[in-house]
């Protein structure tokens, strides 16, 4: 092994890789751990603003559970030229370690550096480059992110309160809290180093601060830095990896079939085909090539998480640098391990172009907590907080760990009747002892100071057989680490999981409410759990469990009255025969549903009930307490929130209520004392701190949480001295809502002159980024209609809040009075456009309501691409469309999106030039889920035009154009996915090269047409698609008809099979660019694509009339088709 020299501390000078620059600690930090704050010079490419128009995408796929973004605004573009950024950071280092936090860009670790090696243990970018890739837009790759409640985190990319905690025992703690912008819950994690320890711990609390449950996955997302010779490591235990929603499994380490498309089987067998070679990372032949282990082996973008685990570490090893990272976390809460690459592979290199400069490829280690699997969603009931920990240290020297703890990492080498044992430590321990023992006796032993500044090997002889060896670590008899290979017990094959039935399908009442919880539970993008329970009912309308889900569903969206029948219901059944069921949570849900109908007596009896069971005491009495403070029985509140804090002791919400309710009782030493104990818990948590010293929030919308707190508990004074401070707009349109909740508690506390001049104010507010979310706001908004019928902005927020909740029916009324009174506001036109045409079918009605919003916003560059793909969609002329963009070329310019919809209908309408510079002049940003789009157009320009020049005789010319079409340019921000399907390229390229008098290079390139097989589409691999064509025509033109027939004939089939088929959704995606803005029949877009297949069929059997009538067909039905557009006019040059 390399010899490595280490330091306790590095030198000035060495603290430093590439471009960024690691400040020194100030003199003022004298302790072992240092921590500090400043700002770091990035190289930057910045995100553009937000984008205005609400984004609902009801059905986007992400992650493989819901995309939804709403309540936040996306952002849709990152700058293509980099500035110089100072970046807020936070810095902690102590004897062994150094790391830097970033608080602006969602407190991630962005730098984790071993002083010892100089090794960056967590991969180190030196530009903040991101890429579409975040549930509402950038994201970056390095360091470490921390994902929740869903994976990527919503907030990934946005700020975070911190603030650096120093405990008694020397260690120091930057805290990170992030207020979760969609479902209103707080996580805060904190990056603790201690003195002595050469680890890294995040301690997390993870705390539901919303009255509904909610659910939740953690995932930290470690990124390490990889080539040929980077390995992840797992247990020996491990036998199997599963990839998203478990939809399928492979063995690991060892993949001995197809996974993610490729034949790992046929690699072991025969070595990597030579058109799968990648240009980078070459393997060396030390290992198998279908090792899932070795970054190098996997050349398409691949998830796998390991299953079933009974150890609480992974890894990563760099072999060319003999250091690596271990993760560390208690198995039993924490079983998630897994790992992510976007592939060795072009596609792959593309991808670390396009988020990083010079820094290469990486891997993600993501270690789960409450979860396995992505989606893989827990429960988290109202004000209930999970804490945990999670480590990471770094290795070296010991090669890849076969145990590794918390207290260090040890190999067990073997080799005939040698033995070796490599051992690291995170701590020093001194007077060690290192035993190999077989059956308990022992036959090697080593006394030695085992220092973390050292990793040590010990060697000796061992006489019989190594398989049952045991390594034993102690220090004064206490065992710290131990090795037993024989005792391990591999994890047994799981099985795949499966699609649910349909409702109507499902046999028993038991699993239909079982499958829509799972759906609902794992936020299901596609398929809604409703059916479900109401098929349930439908069969025993008195079905309780099925009743409440239903009933709780409609309480989420606001549609208090008929939650309330559904949950009296449910109710009836459960106390048919017992009055007193063992599942309270029905009454709990009815409480607060009677509660949002601001009917509080019935709703205290609610909640009182709820408590009568242990798992709803915590959630219950504090919705007594809380009704209590309304009536001013200080008392009796505060002898509810003590009864709710002995179930839920860390519930911070009761634990600031009861502070308040002990100050109205004039026990303020007890007050202050119970607002210090909250501030220890979470020393970031707002509402102690406002209570401690009177500063509100800093956010607008952490504001509106705080004031909607003290509203339910009567605290009208409270809330509004929390609204009144003012503070910056972040986009999320919290000022504009300030001033309408600040009007509502004017006008509950009786002071109505200033409530209507407020609400003066807020009619007049800037509308921009007004997303309402929370029920309160929902009811806050009927009562400012109900106050000013004619507010045209309340009717457009409420709107909203009830379209993304799919009450579609009342959003598009709603946005229809908005119009009414404000003629001129263009995103209640362009909601109605969207609306109209997914909801009501109303083509007509869209183009309408496209045709205001347009005209009245001309330089909305999203309006005009959302109106393009609206006339798509519904057939308008190409020329039309052609001809709207290249007048609006201001506006192109703008978009990625649209910029390729210009490409497309120059290549459609006859103009490939100029559709290949539009694609070569201009840098694209690269969109995670929808790649391939502008390669599409880039490849098409080429042919189209290598094709034009054929016809002129110009064979060389079209031989350079095809060559460029299979190597495309990095201003792209794409490049081929192994799997995909050019067989086109291939195909022409020998036509070429045959007319270029090239017959051997011709014949070769036909060759590889022929040996084409399957796509790769929609991120999914494609047995047969509109390619396959191509393949078959290579068949034709090398003399070998008879297949060439075959494959045209399964071409016919497989279409007609498509014909015959219902289509539906891929329940088990985890991405469909596709599905997000205008609805699309599925059963028409099958039977058109069916119909392309069918000519192109008909076309390669001969029978060019046929064909040409099928391809006419199609573009009556989709006068965008480009397949049919281009071989149409091939057609036609052949004829004449």
């Amino acid at each position: 092994m390399t010899q490595r020299i280490f330091n306790q501390e590095m030198s000035p000078d060495s603290i430093t890789a590439g471009k960024l620059e690691l400040p020194l600690a100030p003199s003022s930090e004298q302790g072992k751990v240092k921590a500090w704050s400043e700002p770091v010079d990035m190289l930057t490419y910045l995100p553009a603003k937000p984008d205005t128009n609400p984004l609902f995408l009801e059905k986007r796929v992400y992650q493989g559970s819901s995309g939804r973004v709403y309540p936040l605004p996306v952002i849709d573009s990152v700058s293509t030229k980099p500035e110089m950024r100072s970046w807020q950071a936070v810095h902690i280092e102590n004897e062994f370690l150094r790391l830097m936090v970033m608080p602006e860009i969602g407190g991630r670790i962005h730098v984790g550096l071993d002083k010892r090696t100089g090794y960056d243990f967590f991969y180190r970018q030196n530009v903040i480059k991101p890429a579409l890739v975040g549930l509402a837009g950038p994201w970056i790759s390095g360091g470490v992110e921390f994902n929740w409640p869903q994976h990527h985190r919503p907030a990934t990319f946005m700020p975070v309160e911190v603030s650096i905690e120093r405990s008694d025992d020397g260690s120091v703690t930057i805290w990170c809290s992030d207020h979760d912008p969609m479902a209103r819950m707080k996580g805060i994690h904190g990056i603790c180093l201690h003195p002595g320890k050469a680890y890294v711990e995040v301690k997390v609390r993870l705390y539901n601060r919303t009255q509904d449950t909610q659910t939740f996955l953690w995932w930290a997302n470690v990124a390490t830095r990889v080539h040929e010779k980077y390995q992840s490591f797992f247990p020996h235990d491990v036998r199997f990896a599963a990839d998203h929603a478990k939809r399928a499994i492979t063995e690991y380490p060892l993949s001995k079939g197809h996974y993610y498309g490729v034949d790992y089987a046929e690699r072991a067998r025969n070595g990597v085909p030579v058109d799968e070679l990648p240009s980078q990372f070459i393997p060396d032949g030390s290992y198998p090539p279908n090792d899932l282990g070795w970054y190098a082996n996997i050349p398409v973008p691949t998830s796998y998480m390991i299953v079933g685990s009974r150890e609480d570490f992974f890894g990563g090893y760099d072999h060319s640098e003999d250091t690596g990272t271990v993760a560390y976390a208690n198995h039993h809460i924490s079983p998630g391990k897994k790992q992510w690459t976007w592939g060795n592979h072009e596609f792959g290199y593309a991808w670390d172009r396009s988020l990083t400069n010079s820094d290469g490829p990486y891997i993600e280690l993501m270690s789960g907590v409450y979860t396995d699997n992505q989606p893989d969603f827990s429960f988290l009931a109202p004000g209930e907080t999970k804490t945990f920990s999670q480590f990471w240290y770094p290795i070296s020297e010991i090669g890849t760990p076969d145990l590794a703890n918390l207290d260090g990492a040890l190999r067990l080498e073997t080799n005939l009747q040698n033995v070796t044992v490599h051992v690291q430590v995170t701590s020093d321990r001194p007077a060690s002892r290192i035993s190999v023992l077989r059956e308990g006796v022992e036959l090697a032993a080593w006394d030695a100071d085992l220092l973390t500044t050292k990793p040590r090997h010990f060697h000796s002889a061992v006489d019989g057989a190594v398989d049952a060896l045991e390594v034993r670590v102690s220090q004064s008899n206490n065992v710290f680490m131990r090795y037993a290979p024989a005792e391990i017990v591999p994890v047994e094959q799981p099985d795949v999981a499966t699609e649910p039935p349909l409702p109507q399908d499902v046999i028993s009442s038991d699993e239909l409410f079982l499958n829509g919880l799972h759906l609902e539970q794992y936020r299901h993008p596609t398929r809604a759990a409703e059916p479900y329970w109401l098929e349930a009912i439908r069969r025993d309308p008195g079905d309780s469990r099925s009743n409440h889900a239903l009933g709780r569903s409609c309480m989420r969206r606001g549609e208090f009255e008929r939650a309330e029948a559904y949950l009296r219901t449910s109710i009836a059944r459960l106390t048919k025969r017992n009055p007193n069921p063992g599942d309270s949570e029905p009454f709990y849900n009815l409480g607060l549903t009677l509660r949002y109908q601001d009917r509080t007596n019935e709703a205290y009896d609610a909640f009182y009930k709820s408590t009568w069971n242990a798992a709803w005491r915590g959630p219950g009495y504090l919705r007594l307490a809380e009704i209590d403070c309304t009536r001013k029985e200080w008392a009796k509140a505060l002898d509810h929130l003590d009864r709710s804090l002995l179930a839920e002791g860390d519930n911070l919400n009761a634990l600031n209520l009861k502070a308040v309710v002990l100050q109205r009782l004039n026990r303020s030493d007890e007050a202050a004392a119970l607002i210090a104990q909250v501030r220890s818990l979470d020393p970031l948590d707002e509402t102690s701190r406002f209570l401690q010293s009177g500063h509100a929030p800093s956010d607008a919308q952490r504001q509106i949480d705080l004031a909607f707190d003290w509203m339910r508990a009567g605290l009208l004074e409270e809330a509004l001295r929390v609204i009144n401070e003012d503070v910056p707009d972040h986009f999320d349109g919290g000022s504009t809502l300030r001033l309408y909740l600040r009007a509502d508690i004017l006008r509950q506390l009786g002071r109505e002159d200033e409530a209507k001049a407020t609400s003066l104010h807020a009619a007049l507010a800037d509308p921009s980024y007004v997303f309402p979310n929370r029920l309160e706001e929902l009811l806050l908004f009927q009562r400012v209609i109900a106050e000013n019928p004619v507010n045209a902005h309340a009717y457009y927020y409420l709107g909203n809040f009830l379209y993304d909740r799919r009450r579609y029916d009342e959003a598009i009324a709603h946005w229809e009075r908005a119009t009414e009174f404000d003629p001129v506001f263009p995103t209640s036109w362009r909601n109605l456009g969207f609306a109209r045409f997914n909801v009501k079918h109303d083509a007509a009605g869209a183009v309408n309501a496209f045709a205001h919003a347009r005209a009245l916003a001309p330089h909305d560059a999203r309006i005009a691409y959302e109106q393009d793909q609206l006339w798509k969609r519904i057939g308008t002329p190409l020329e039309e469309r052609l001809k709207n963009l290249l007048d609006h070329t201001d506006l192109v310019e703008q978009r990625d999106d649209l910029s390729n919809e210009l490409a497309t209908l120059l290549n459609s309408t006859g103009h490939p030039t100029r559709a290949l510079d539009l694609l070569l002049g201009r840098s694209f940003g690269p969109w995670e889920g929808g790649e391939g789009q502008v390669l599409t157009q880039y490849v098409r320009s080429n042919l189209l035009l290598a094709k034009q020049a054929l016809n002129d005789g110009k064979a060389s010319t079209a031989v350079a154009l095809l060559e460029l079409a299979a190597n495309p340019p990095q201003n792209l921000s794409e490049a081929k996915h192994l799997l995909m399907n050019l067989s086109m390229i291939d195909y022409w390229m020998g036509i070429a090269l045959a007319a270029a008098g090239d017959t051997a290079r011709a014949t070769c390139a036909l060759e590889r047409a022929a040996n084409h097989k399957g796509d790769f589409q929609q991120m999914q691999v494609q047995s047969i698609s509109e390619t396959t064509y191509w393949t078959a025509n290579a068949l034709c033109e090398l003399g070998r008809e008879r297949e060439a027939a075959n494959i045209f004939h399964s071409i016919d089939g497989y279409a007609t099979k498509l014909e015959s088929e219902t289509p539906k959704i891929d329940y088990f995606a985890t991405s469909l660019p596709a599905m997000l803005l205008f609805e699309e029949d599925l059963k028409e877009r099958q039977n058109i694509t069916a119909q392309f297949l069918h000519a192109q069929a008909q076309l390669g059997l001969g029978n060019k009339a046929q064909a040409k009538h099928l391809l006419e067909e199609v573009l009556a039905k989709d006068r965008a088709h480009s397949g049919a557009i281009d071989l149409l006019a091939t057609l036609a040059s052949e004829e004449g």
